[in-house]
């Protein structure tokens, strides 16, 4: 489960392209040459996906082995490219705290910008590597996990109990 880059956009009422507000990227699993076009292909297929979902939305977008997740909040629009393991409630969940986040930091600001990357934030950065884990983004998809692990604890236990009861029923 990788989260690839995550971005904040305006989306602007009126059709045009939607301005890049922030984004972090990790391109570490690709080359050293394909870092400059992947960027640029994360940064174009994020303006198509954020001018195409509407406000109130969230939706995502297959391409390949990954998964473009959108959520469009009244013009501001997160979004995050996973590969196609990342649970779908824990993208959701990240987006929403991203969109959360942000308007701590900037308030109703972002409503006039007008270039792109305008207003540096290092969250963005913070919150890819720390969501990369799925279970930060979600804590039921964290107790659902804990609960699975349980689950394999109390299976193996049961089955040494009952491997100890075999032989010494043997003996």
């Amino acid at each position: 489960m990788k989260i690839t880059a995550l971005m904040v956009l305006k989306c602007n009422l009126e059709g045009s392209d939607p301005v890049n507000l922030a984004n972090a990227s990790d391109m570490s699993h690709f080359g050293y040459f394909q870092r400059s076009s992947v960027k640029e292909f994360i940064v174009f297929v994020g303006r198509t996906v954020a001018k195409r979902n509407p406000p109130g939305q969230r939706q995502f977008v297959q391409h390949e082995a990954y998964k473009v997740h959108s959520y469009n909040r009244n013009g501001l629009c997160a979004l995050g490219f996973m590969d196609d393991h990342y649970p779908v409630r824990s993208a959701f969940s990240l987006l929403n705290q991203v969109l959360d986040e942000y308007l701590k930091s900037f308030g109703e600001s972002w409503k006039t910008v007008q270039s792109d990357n305008a207003q540096p934030w290092p969250y963005l950065n913070e919150a890819l590597a720390k969501f990369q884990d799925p279970a930060e983004a979600d804590k039921l998809f964290k107790i659902q996990r804990e609960l699975d692990e349980t689950k394999i604890l109390h299976k193996t236990i049961d089955s040494v109990l009952e491997r100890g009861t075999r032989e010494h029923v043997i003996s």
